[in-house]
């Protein structure tokens, strides 16, 4: 299930900047795990952008539909990765929120009523609207998303460039060559269910294309917003894919004793930490965690 190397070939050095404020508290229990922690940042952010407000019509579905949609770690992990560079997680509080924005409208399109699949696992999501609310409102929150992302622009931290970059990496992760195409192979995967080597091929790159690259994509962010260099951002973004890798296999097969698999994620978690050598061994401990979930 080897999978490839997503690359943004733009080389941009930005120098590490202090944070103009202190990080963001969240009170918390010492029995908490790091991603905890992470999502529950990610939330009070995103609740104090989110108002309900008028038109209710649109703001009551979207702050349901935001809030609704199942977590992934990928906003935590990207929020991981800026800390291992050497910046606090406010600087990270926007990206993370906005892979969380974009992953709840894919979400919502892809479990909308009118799609589903007898093959596929019931949506972790109560239809609270009909589908054409369901549809036009997750169409907004992709702007909104990018709309998040771009008010943490701050000339302090000269960070212009570093915003820019998340965005690109943002919305090519759920793009056509990432999430929306392992969409396609789940589909194609759903009509055809022909077995045989050609449904595991289409399977692996659903995989990669949607969990792989989504994680990928929160760890490469979390960098590049942190100011780490070109190396440590391909690190952290292959880091991040077998991190992906590693959630949906364990997802697809808990609680099955199956050697195969239990190799193939060993050897995803293996290639993972080797991504993480290189870096301060006392910073590494909460993003390690990502790969033993």
């Amino acid at each position: 299930m080897a999978g490839a190397l997503f690359r943004f070939t733009t080389t941009v050095s930005p120098s590490r900047r202090p944070s103009s404020s202190a990080p963001m508290m969240v009170n918390t229990s010492s029995s908490q795990s790091y991603r905890t922690t992470a999502d529950a940042a990610i939330e009070i952010h995103l609740k104090q952008a989110i108002l309900i407000r008028h038109p209710l019509p649109v703001y009551e579905p979207m702050h349901h539909l935001i809030f609704a949609a199942p977590r992934t770690a990928a906003p935590a992990l990207c929020i991981a990765a800026c800390e291992l560079v050497g910046c606090h997680r406010d600087q990270a509080i926007a990206a993370a929120s906005a892979i969380h924005l974009m992953h709840a409208a894919s979400y919502t399109h892809e479990h909308m009523q009118l799609t589903h699949r007898p093959d596929r696992k019931p949506a972790m999501i109560h239809h609270k609207y009909g589908p054409n609310i369901e549809l036009l409102i997750s169409d907004g929150i992709v702007p909104f998303a990018m709309e998040l992302l771009t008010q943490s622009d701050d000339p302090i931290r000269n960070n212009s460039e570093r915003i820019l970059r998340v965005i690109v990496e943002i919305t090519r992760a759920f793009g056509s060559q990432g999430v929306v195409e392992g969409q396609y192979y789940e589909l194609q995967q759903s009509a055809l269910n022909d077995g045989g080597s050609s449904q595991r091929e289409r399977n692996e790159r659903a995989v990669e294309k949607k969990e792989g690259r989504l994680h990928a994509c929160g760890a490469a962010c979390g960098a590049i917003i942190g100011g780490g260099s070109e190396l440590e951002v391909e690190k952290l973004r292959r880091y991040g894919f077998n991190v992906g890798k590693i959630i949906k296999i364990l997802s697809e097969y808990e609680g099955e004793k199956d050697e195969r698999f239990v190799k193939i994620v060993e050897e995803m978690r293996n290639l993972g930490l080797e991504e993480l050598k290189g870096f301060e061994e006392e910073k590494i401990e909460a993003i390690r965690s990502f790969v033993n979930p």
